[in-house]
């Protein structure tokens, strides 16, 4: 086997991206604090051609050169808007007609590989490095999902949460 060249990879460029059909995903970020896990959350939403991503509170923003350090330039294809609270992004996804979901360990929670909803419009929502997504956040969201973990950890870094959860929620959806 031989590794492909960039130039043989046959990808879109950013043009070609914001013209092409999205899956119709916006991951909500609450207040994730380092600008490399938000960069990271871009590159994975570039490579699955999510809709959105919706930075809030803290979360930093672009152009940002740690953004940019992970998301190589996907902070320029994939669109993104800033709200000042997750709660106001969660209250317009419902507007916009998304079914919400925490990525979170609650009681009740849906585990990713029973996750089934097949709604035409689906909002994730990732929530800070040390405290997860707010409590407030939570109770507004249609339910909550939760990444299995059998080891001796209770979390996930939140780009590779991140990453767990869009590719899942794609795979079903291709």
């Amino acid at each position: 086997m031989r590794k492909l060249k960039v130039t043989e990879m046959g990808r879109m460029s950013v043009e070609e991206f914001k013209k092409s059909e999205k899956i119709p995903l916006i991951v909500i970020l609450d207040n994730v604090r380092s600008m490399y896990n938000v960069g990271s959350i871009f590159r994975t939403s570039d490579a699955f051609r999510v809709e959105a991503i919706w930075l809030c509170g803290i979360t930093g923003c672009p152009p940002h050169p740690e953004i940019h350090k992970t998301a190589l330039g996907a902070e320029d294809s994939v669109e993104w808007k800033y709200f000042n609270t997750p709660e106001e992004a969660v209250v317009e996804a419902r507007n916009m007609g998304y079914k919400t979901y925490a990525i979170e360990q609650c009681e009740g929670s849906i585990m990713l590989q029973d996750f089934a909803d097949k709604s035409d419009k689906l909002a994730i929502i990732l929530g800070n490095e040390v405290k997860g997504v707010k409590q407030e956040v939570v109770d507004m969201c249609d339910g909550c999902i939760e990444i299995p973990q059998y080891g001796t950890k209770h979390s996930l870094n939140v780009a590779s949460a991140g990453a767990i959860v869009i590719y899942s929620i794609v795979g079903f959806r291709l």
